[in-house]
């Protein structure tokens, strides 16, 4: 047992060494966390201050994550252009944003800005993955988790420090202002060092069996990030309307799901000494799907609450195993390129997430919505996982 532990934090320890050479995407991933939690808490605000319902807020993150989708496709060409200065550039412009939804009171005006916070929070994740992805290869360590776990470390500690401002009478503007201050003091460290220059690995012609590979595992990771994106996004307004809760015990909510994914996170990649990617991705997305059918039926505070840590739990690590698995049997001529589709269709359901939630409760109710989570994530493991298999045995 005792080797077993060595094996494991010798491989998957995060160093010094290691966090000083990622650094510059860290302070981006907590930046952007501080951002999305303290928008998920201030959902309620935002929605009371346009006097809009259930419906007419999904249309808001709708036209969002068509923003957010659209400027993904041009992040390699902005990365391109401006080089080491391209996190910290883009990280800038999500700050920027991220000031003006708080001082919007039509549904007009909210929609042009969350446009504006989700296209360049999407084009702001693609370059600072691209950036960490290429840091792991010369290093050689595993970074991804670390890294997804610090900003659902951030996004709980932003979502519960935003409720606390809600609940003493502060609003969006003094949220988002905060958030403003932290981010611009982190943006000098953002602009990243020169790097080694990775080989151009995009030239190899996939067969279609890869193909079929890097479109499931993109819907599995897919589903992930809508579930994750989808709570984040509403769960303290279910907690907020269904049970009644002030904006403290209902920012409380997302601060959960913060918390436990980044505890997910951190210790995910360690089961796979154990199990495979993919057989902890089934287990994973069971978990979560379990937990998402509590939030949804619980009829009191502290079964909710467990709820959202099961469901946090669950899907945390299935969007970086999803990658990880990528890259591991991808073929050293198609991994770069592997890895670009699979994140292309999965942060897709990264942001249509919120919309079809509030859709759902525009037709239903937030309970349904979250019992429609449980579905999706229980498709992963019971169908799209077998799927994964069989397209293996095939090859």
């Amino acid at each position: 047992m005792r080797e077993l532990c060595k094996h494991v934090t010798g491989k998957f320890m995060i160093n010094k060494h290691l966090i000083i050479a990622s650094w510059a995407p860290l302070c981006a991933f907590v930046v952007l966390g501080c951002c999305w939690g303290a928008f998920a808490a201030l959902v309620p605000d935002l929605q009371a201050a346009i006097g809009a319902g259930d419906g007419e807020l999904a249309g808001v993150m709708l036209i969002a994550a068509i923003g957010a989708i659209t400027a993904m496709r041009f992040a390699p060409w902005l990365d391109s252009r401006l080089g080491r200065y391209g996190v910290v550039t883009l990280c800038a412009a999500a700050l920027l944003a991220f000031q003006l939804p708080g001082l919007m009171n039509t549904w007009t005006g909210l929609t042009i800005a969350m446009f504006l916070c989700a296209a360049s929070t999407g084009s702001l994740d693609v370059v600072m993955n691209a950036h960490l992805s290429q840091i792991e290869a010369h290093e050689g360590r595993p970074l991804m988790s670390f890294h997804h776990a610090m900003f659902s470390f951030a996004y709980a500690i932003a979502a519960f420090s935003t409720g606390l401002i809600r609940e003493f009478g502060g609003g969006a503007v003094i949220s988002f202002a905060i958030i403003g201050v932290f981010g611009l003091l982190m943006l000098p460290s953002m602009v990243l060092p020169k790097q080694v220059e990775l080989a151009n690995d995009g030239n190899g012609t996939p067969t279609s069996s890869a193909n079929r590979f890097v479109v499931l595992i993109g819907i599995v990771i897919a589903i992930a990030f809508m579930a994750e994106q989808a709570a984040e996004g509403w769960s303290a307004l279910h907690l907020e309307r269904s049970l009644g809760v002030g904006a403290a015990l209902g920012a409380m909510g997302p601060a959960i799901l913060g918390l436990t994914m980044g505890v997910g996170r951190l210790g995910g990649q360690a089961m796979t000494q154990i199990f495979s990617e993919a057989r902890v991705i089934q287990i994973a997305a069971l978990f979560a799907a379990c937990g998402s059918t509590l939030a949804a039926t619980a009829i009191n505070l502290p079964l909710t609450y467990i709820g959202f840590a099961a469901l946090g739990l669950g899907i945390s690590v299935i969007a970086p195993l999803g990658l990880a698995l990528v890259g591991r049997v991808s073929p050293a001529d198609q991994r770069v390129k592997a890895i670009s589709n699979v994140a292309l269709i999965g942060y897709t359901g990264f942001f249509i997430g919120p919309p079809l939630m509030g859709g759902l409760a525009e037709l239903a109710s937030l309970s349904v919505s979250f019992g429609a989570l449980s579905l999706l994530l229980a498709f992963i493991s019971l169908a799209l996982i077998p799927m994964l298999a069989r397209s293996f045995q095939k090859d």
